[in-house]
């Protein structure tokens, strides 16, 4: 009789525009996941890979000279095709759960909305570079773009995507939002202005329905 075969892990994404705490709170939502029993990679993008972490230098350098949005896709997108084959897509098969900080629907929202590229081009390259892969759950930590740039400056130095115009951002997070509203069964709203027990009380209420 044949071994019985691992069951998939799932894969989370999360996105929102910056200072809207993900990274503090990945950390959060992965030991509540470890502690339900499931194992737990934790990965970024772009980034996840010694590739992707080279292309995350260049995407992110303030001392470049600024990179045409149409070459800043196609890294993010070389990045992520290494990050898909060599990570995400092993870790799945051997049923442990992925949690991503960005994924493609940053690509939608950054070099989209933000930056003016048709998303068809951007479809085109989710698809050649991922197949059927697209996340299972992916919780937006939304708020006010004001606010969320108040506070990635307050944390120090900013890098390139940082230092954009507020117009940039309010584009961004409008992405977001509607990405949201099109696909309710994936995505998870946290309001992200509030301090962070109420962020994460809004994030343990999600979670439980996820895990049950």
């Amino acid at each position: 009789m044949s071994a019985q075969k691992t069951k998939r892990g799932l894969f989370i994404t999360f996105e929102g525009v910056e200072g809207g705490g993900k990274t503090t709170n990945i950390a959060f939502i992965a030991e509540k996941i470890r502690k339900a029993g499931h194992q737990v990679l934790l990965t970024r993008e772009p980034g996840g890979t010694t590739t992707g972490e080279a292309i995350r230098k260049i995407l992110v350098s303030r001392e470049l000279p600024e990179i045409n949005p149409q070459t800043e896709l196609l890294l993010m997108f070389a990045a992520r095709s290494e990050h898909v084959q060599r990570k995400i897509l092993p870790a799945l098969e051997q049923g442990i759960w992925v949690l991503c900080d960005r994924f493609t629907d940053a690509s939608y929202a950054y070099q989209g909305a933000g930056r003016g590229i048709d998303s068809e081009h951007i479809k085109m390259l989710e698809n050649f570079v991922q197949g059927s892969l697209r996340p299972d759950i992916t919780f937006l930590f939304d708020l006010d773009a004001n606010i969320g740039l108040a506070r990635a400056q307050s944390r120090g130095e900013t890098d390139r995507f940082e230092q954009q115009h507020i117009k940039f951002f309010n584009r961004v997070r409008s992405e977001y939002l509607k990405m949201a509203e099109a696909e309710p069964k994936r995505f998870r709203l946290i309001e992200a202005q509030h301090d962070l027990k109420k962020v994460q009380q809004q994030i343990v209420q999600k979670l439980d329905e996820i895990l049950s």
